[in-house]
């Protein structure tokens, strides 16, 4: 079995000392520009979050409806469920594309396709036609999706790693916030252009990244993993330490990035997807990887992520106007508590966010079911008006770990050589999640109801004790670091001590050279 309930949170990283607590990124050029740069990669996961807003939101416009034929049940499944069919198709392939090309590369074909294919979504004029584009929508999104958040861990500052990769996932709200309020103002066009316009705004994202994405900084470890070890060192000195290659935190990540690459460079050529669980570390991450993915969706979230106006049904909440606003306010709270948590999780720590949100989760869920059924008996508007606030606060939980952490988690805890096809296999499970959720939400709450509510909350108590015994703390460490805990403490220990012995000899050979001089 796994770990228990491990923690290292006691522990510091080995480059602590290297960083200079007066050096803040805001006044520092350099690294202002690299945080511009990665601003660019985390909207990938805005589009996300927009489709997923836009088809809730679609789904109260009367011209989208009556367009396609007012669809329900497994149709309208389908309408949702088909952009994450476009993303399973695309898996195969993804990790290829950003281990062989590079992260740019990779981010730059995905946004292509996803240009092309918001264009055709506008444009559809048959159901065949809307389905089509949606499916090209996922397929193109997988390739920018499964590179951006590899490149932002990759580049940021190590002290801002752990909170800019947590807010890429966070991001997917500013996505749906967008969605939210476009359907909003287009609910009162009287012409297909009230679906038509929030469908093409859905492709503004992937448009900024084709433009500038060439422009910004390859990851140091994909071009230390091609021999590129002069560009990789360059880069890092750039951002890092205004261009000083010989600046002691430079040469600490530099080292530690060789020391890990080839660690696993002598299976490099035989890395295939058997690696993941290959051995007793790899077979822990994926469990946890794995588990954490089909949690982030099976929480009871995608009942309101994607048919919220359903769940407005049961407690009747029917006014379209009501709906969308109550979704657009929604998203903008989510959006608050998934930055803030972002900006935590290397004071609180994951395992503590991770128990802490899902204890909350069940606390609220609970309400919103106990509620729910109260006005299905007795028709009491304040219980149906607590079921609103009991989705508002189930959502504040879920967002303190399910949304910043699920990403920032799953690409720390791999080593570089697996970090690729690991991160294709979290997103496939998430895929594969959405896609179960999109079918059977609409047909079981049709059926059901809020007693459907009731198998959400069994699961969600499965998760607790999950997160519990399995979730390993990973807070203050270095990207490598992260990745070989699950490999056991020596392994830390030694690729902290290459990294710092590196330093320690180059620091040695500056002071003679320094002696020399004065001589």
């Amino acid at each position: 079995m796994g770990a228990g309930a491990v923690a290292t949170s006691g522990e510091t990283s080995g480059y602590a000392h290297l960083i200079d607590p007066n050096r803040k990124w805001y006044k520092n050029r350099r690294l202002v520009a690299l945080n511009a740069w990665i601003l660019l990669l985390l909207i990938t996961s805005s589009t996300n979050g927009y489709d997923g807003s836009m088809m809730n939101g679609l789904q109260s416009i009367d011209h989208w409806r009556l367009y396609f034929g007012d669809p329900k049940g497994g149709k309208l499944g389908l309408f949702n469920a088909i952009q994450n069919i476009g993303s399973l198709a695309a898996y195969p392939f993804a990790p290829y594309v950003s281990d062989g090309v590079g992260r740019k590369a990779s981010i730059f074909f995905g946004a292509t396709i996803m240009c092309i294919a918001t264009v055709l979504q506008a444009a559809a004029q048959s159901f065949g036609m809307f389905i089509g584009a949606r499916f090209l929508i996922g397929f193109g999104l997988t390739f920018a999706a499964s590179a951006a958040p590899l490149l932002v861990t990759e580049l940021a500052y190590p002290t801002q790693r752990a909170t800019l990769t947590s807010t890429y996932n966070s991001l997917w709200y500013s996505g749906a916030i967008i969605a939210a309020w476009t359907t909003f103002g287009s609910f009162k066009i009287q012409n297909t252009w009230s679906w038509r316009l929030p469908s093409a705004i859905q492709g503004l994202p992937a448009v900024i990244q084709v433009a500038l994405i060439w422009f910004a900084p390859e990851s140091p470890r994909w071009l230390v993993s091609k021999g590129r070890n002069e560009q990789a060192l360059k880069t890092l000195a750039y951002y890092h330490a205004d261009g000083n290659d010989q600046d002691p935190l430079v040469q600490y990540e530099y080292n530690e990035i060789k020391a890990a690459i080839d660690l696993d460079r002598t299976v490099a050529e035989k890395v295939g997807w058997k690696t993941l669980v290959a051995t007793p570390g790899n077979r822990r991450r994926m469990r946890i990887i794995i588990a954490i993915a089909f949690f982030s969706q099976w929480s009871g979230n995608g009942l309101v992520s994607y048919y919220l106006n359903e769940v407005f049904k049961t407690i009747g909440i029917t006014n379209g106007t009501h709906q969308l606003l109550i979704n657009a306010i929604l998203q903008m709270w989510n959006l608050a508590w998934a930055l803030t948590a972002s900006s935590l999780v290397e004071k609180i720590g994951r395992r503590i966010l991770f128990i802490s949100s899902t204890i909350g989760m069940i606390a609220f869920f609970t309400m919103q079911t106990i509620c729910s059924a109260m006005y299905a008996k007795n028709g009491n508007n304040a219980a149906a008006y607590a079921v609103i606030a009991a989705i508002f606060l189930f959502f504040a939980s879920y967002d303190l770990a399910y949304t910043p952490l699920i990403v920032t988690y799953t690409v720390e805890i791999l080593p570089y050589q697996i970090r690729a096809k690991g991160f294709v296999v979290f997103n496939f499970a998430i895929s594969l999640s959405l896609i179960f959720n999109q079918y059977v939400n609409p047909i079981a709450l049709k059926k059901l109801g809020w007693k459907y509510y009731i198998v959400y909350i069994a699961w969600l108590t499965f998760e607790l004790v999950f997160v519990y015994f399995f979730v390993i703390e990973t807070k203050n460490r270095t990207l490598e670091e992260t990745a070989v805990i699950f490999d056991g403490p020596e392994n830390v220990d030694a690729l902290a001590g290459v990294a710092t012995n590196a330093v320690d000899e180059k620091g040695s050979d500056i002071s003679i050279h320094e002696e020399k001089e004065k001589v």
